[in-house]
C-alpha cells in the first residue's frame, strides 16, 4: 500500500497507469445522472421548500440560485478534479498529492460513514409511508399521532430501515457501470418526471398561487446575513460536498469528459429538482393552511406529518401521495448510493478487498450504527448525547461540523499547498475551462470566509445561541 501512494506522489504518469484499472461511468451521461442522483435527496425535497418559506421565498431562490453557480460551482469542480487526478477515493486523493494532507481524506471519509446510517433510517419511514398509501392506509397516515406512534416502535422502523439499506447495498453490489450508473439512468428521469407532475398539479390546488407568488418573487426586505448562511448552508447539504462523494465520483471519471460543463449539468439537474419541490410543497402548504409558519415547520414535520394532512384534503390525494413517497423514496436511494459506494471505494482502496466482501462489511456496520438512530426515538429515547437524540446528533455532527471543517480544508489545500494551477490543468487536459479565474479568487479567498461563518452559525443556533 505504501509502495502505491510513494509511486503515485513521485511519477504521477506512473500512477495514472497503474489506476486505470479502477471502475468509471461508461460515459458523461452515466457521470452527470449518477453525481446528480447523488446532489438529490431529502435535503431536497423537505428541507429546501422550508428554508425557502422561512428565508423570503422568492429572495432566498435567488440567493441560492447565485451562490449554485459560482460558491457551488467551484467547489464542486475542485472534489471531482481531485478524485479524477489522483484515481482515488478521499481517503487517499489528499495524500496522493501532499502526504502531510493526508488527515482531510479521513475527515472527509467520516462524513459518508456517520451519514448513511441516520440517512438510512430516514429512508426506511418513507418506504413505510409509500407502503402505507399503497395498501389503503393513507387516512391514517394524516391522524396527528401516526408518524410519532411509528418511529417510537422497535420492529417496524427497523424493519423498514433494513428493506432501505438493502436494495441500496445491491445496488452498490453490481459496481460503478452496472449498479449506480445503471439505476441512475432509470431513476434519475422518472425523479424528474414524478417532481414535476406533482408541482404542476399544486400550483394547479385553489388559494396555491399564493403560495406560488411568495416562492418565485423576491422581496428584496426580506434580504439578510442569515439568508446567505442558510443558503450556503443548503449547499453543502443540497450539493453534496465535502463528503468525499464527488472526489470518489471523480475518481471514475473518464480524462476526456469536460468537467466544467458536467458540473454545470449536474447544477442545473440539482437546483432544478429542489426548485420544483418547492414548487410543489409552498403551494400545497399554501393552499392547505394559508402558507402558516407552523405547517411549514422544520424537519421530518413537513413531510411525515404536513404533507399528509395535504393529501389527504386534496381530491385525489391517495394518488398524489403514491408519487409523492415514491419520488422520495428514488431520491433518498440516488442519494444512500452514492454514500455507501464512498464509504465502499474508500475500504477497497485502504484494504484491497474483494467488492463483494466491501459491500457486506459496509452494509453489516451501516446496520449496526443505523439502530441506535431507530430506536432513539422509541426505547432509546431517554439517551442523549449533549441533549440530541441520535440521530440528531449525527446529523449535527456530520453536517453541521465535520462538513464544514472538510471544506475548508479543501479550500486551503487546493489554495496555498497544491495551488489552483494543479486542478486547472487538469481540467484544461480535456477541454477549456473558462472559469478558471473566478475558480481559483473563489477557493482561495472567498469560500475559506464563508465556511468559516457557516460552521460558526451552524453550531451557535444547534446550541440555541442564535437563530439562522
Amino acid at each position: 500500500m505504501e509502495k502505491y501512494v510513494i509511486i503515485g506522489v513521485y511519477n504521477f504518469e506512473r500512477f495514472e497507469i497503474m489506476s486505470n484499472s479502477r471502475s468509471n461511468f461508461s460515459s458523461k451521461l452515466g457521470f452527470v445522472l449518477a453525481t446528480a442522483g447523488s446532489a438529490v435527496g431529502l435535503g431536497n425535497i423537505w428541507r429546501f421548500p422550508y428554508l425557502a418559506a422561512k428565508h423570503g421565498g422568492g429572495m432566498f431562490l435567488l440567493t441560492y440560485l447565485i451562490l449554485v453557480i459560482t460558491f457551488g460551482f467551484a467547489l464542486a469542480c475542485a472534489e471531482i478534479l481531485i478524485g479524477r487526478k489522483t484515481g482515488q477515493s478521499a481517503i487517499n486523493a489528499f495524500s496522493t498529492l501532499s502526504k502531510k494532507w493526508g488527515f482531510v481524506g479521513w475527515f472527509a471519509a467520516l462524513v459518508p460513514v456517520i451519514i448513511l446510517p441516520y440517512y438510512s433510517v430516514i429512508g426506511g419511514w418513507i418506504f413505510k409511508y409509500l407502503f402505507a398509501f399503497i395498501s389503503g392506509q393513507a387516512t391514517a397516515t394524516a391522524d396527528d399521532g401516526y408518524f410519532v406512534d411509528f418511529i417510537g416502535k422497535v420492529g417496524s422502523p427497523l424493519g423498514w430501515f433494513l428493506l432501505f439499506i438493502g436494495i441500496t447495498a445491491l445496488i452498490v453490489l453490481f459496481g460503478v457501470e452496472k449498479g449506480i450508473e445503471k439505476a441512475s439512468k432509470i431513476m434519475m428521469p422518472v425523479l424528474v418526471v414524478l417532481t414535476l407532475v406533482i408541482a404542476v398539479y399544486s400550483a394547479c390546488m385553489p388559494g396555491a398561487w399564493e403560495g406560488v407568488l411568495y416562492y418565485i418573487t423576491p422581496d428584496f426586505s426580506h434580504f439578510s446575513v442569515t439568508t446567505v448562511l442558510a443558503a450556503m448552508g443548503q449547499l453543502f447539504y443540497s450539493m453534496s460536498l465535502a463528503m468525499g462523494i464527488m472526489i470518489t465520483y471523480g475518481s471514475y471519471m473518464k480524462k476526456d469528459v469536460n468537467v466544467s460543463s458536467s458540473v454545470h449539468q449536474v447544477e442545473i439537474f440539482d437546483t432544478g429538482i429542489a426548485f420544483l419541490a418547492g414548487l410543489m410543497v409552498v403551494p400545497a402548504v399554501f393552499s392547505f393552511s394559508g402558507g402558516s409558519e407552523e405547517a411549514l415547520s422544520k424537519g421530518p414535520s413537513l413531510m411525515f406529518i404536513t404533507l399528509p394532512k395535504v393529501f389527504e384534503s386534496m381530491p385525489g390525494g391517495t394518488v398524489i401521495g403514491i408519487i409523492f413517497f415514491l419520488m422520495v423514496l428514488f431520491a433518498a436511494l440516488t442519494s444512500s448510493i452514492s454514500l455507501m459506494e464512498t464509504v465502499v471505494s474508500v475500504v477497497q482502496d485502504k484494504f484491497k478487498l474483494n467488492r463483494k466482501i466491501t459491500c457486506l462489511i459496509v452494509f453489516a456496520g451501516s446496520v449496526i450504527l443505523g439502530i441506535p438512530s431507530s430506536l432513539g426515538n422509541g426505547i432509546w429515547a431517554n439517551i442523549k448525547i449533549f441533549g440530541f437524540a441520535f440521530l440528531d446528533f449525527f446529523d449535527f455532527i456530520s453536517n453541521s461540523v465535520l462538513m464544514p471543517i472538510v471544506a475548508l480544508l479543501t479550500c486551503i489545500f487546493i489554495g496555498y499547498v497544491i495551488k489552483p494551477k494543479t486542478l486547472i490543468e487538469e481540467a484544461e487536459a480535456s477541454a477549456q475551462f473558462k472559469e478558471k479565474k473566478l475558480f481559483s479568487v473563489i477557493i482561495k479567498y472567498i469560500a475559506p470566509i464563508c465556511i468559516i461563518l457557516i460552521l460558526g452559525f451552524s453550531v451557535l443556533e444547534a446550541f440555541g445561541i442564535v437563530k439562522v
